[in-house]
C-alpha cells in the first residue's frame, strides 16, 4: 500500500460523490458523478466503482483508453471539517461480464454496501423484487476497477494553493 495522509484517506471513506472523468473517442473528457469504493488492499490499493449496462459509455471510454480521474471535491454530508480536495490520476479496467446478484460478486457486494451506507433510502428498490423486474437494465452491473498513478490535494479544498503530490509506483 502506497503511504497516503490520513487527511486523504478520510476523504476517500467519508466523501459521499467524486467527479469520474473518461476520455471519450475525440479525447474529449466526459464526467460523471459518482460513488466511488476505496480498497487499500490488496495492494497496491484500488477504486472500485460499478456502472449499469443501461448506461455504458464509461465502459467503452474506459477500453478505449484506460486513463481515468477521480475528483473528490464536494465534502457535503461527509461530517469532515475543511477537508481537502483530492484527485486521483489513474488507470481504469472494466470486467468482461456483469453482475446481477452481489452475493455471487465480493467486489460488487462492497460497492453495493457502500452505496447503501450513504443512501439508505435506495435499500427500499434494491430489496423490490417489481423494482429489480421493471429496472433490469439497472441491477446488470460492470465493475470497473481504478488503479491511481498520481494523487494530488489541496489542502482545505484550495485549488488556489499548489497542490501536493504523491506518485504511486506499482510493481508488476
Amino acid at each position: 500500500m502506497f503511504p497516503l495522509p490520513a487527511e486523504v484517506e478520510a476523504v476517500f471513506n467519508e466523501f459521499r460523490t467524486c467527479e469520474f472523468t473518461t476520455l471519450a473517442k475525440d479525447g474529449t473528457p466526459l464526467t460523471w458523478p459518482l460513488t466511488a469504493l476505496f480498497e487499500p488492499a490488496p495492494e497496491p490499493g484500488r477504486f472500485l466503482i460499478t456502472t449499469s449496462i443501461g448506461f455504458p459509455q464509461k465502459a467503452f471510454n474506459i477500453r478505449r483508453d484506460p486513463r481515468v480521474s477521480l475528483l473528490f471535491s464536494n465534502p457535503t454530508g461527509s461530517g469532515l471539517s475543511t477537508p481537502p480536495a483530492v484527485l486521483v490520476q489513474g488507470e481504469a479496467s472494466v470486467s468482461d461480464t456483469f453482475d446481477v446478484s452481489p452475493g455471487k460478486n465480493e467486489a460488487l457486494r462492497k460497492c453495493w454496501l457502500h452505496i447503501m451506507r450513504f443512501q439508505p433510502f435506495s435499500l427500499i428498490y434494491s430489496n423490490d423484487l417489481l423494482s429489480h423486474y421493471l429496472y433490469d437494465w439497472y441491477f446488470m452491473r460492470l465493475l470497473i476497477s481504478v488503479t491511481p498513478r498520481r494523487i494530488y490535494w489541496w489542502e482545505r479544498g484550495d485549488f488556489t494553493q499548489t497542490p501536493q503530490e504523491l506518485e504511486v509506483n506499482h510493481v508488476g
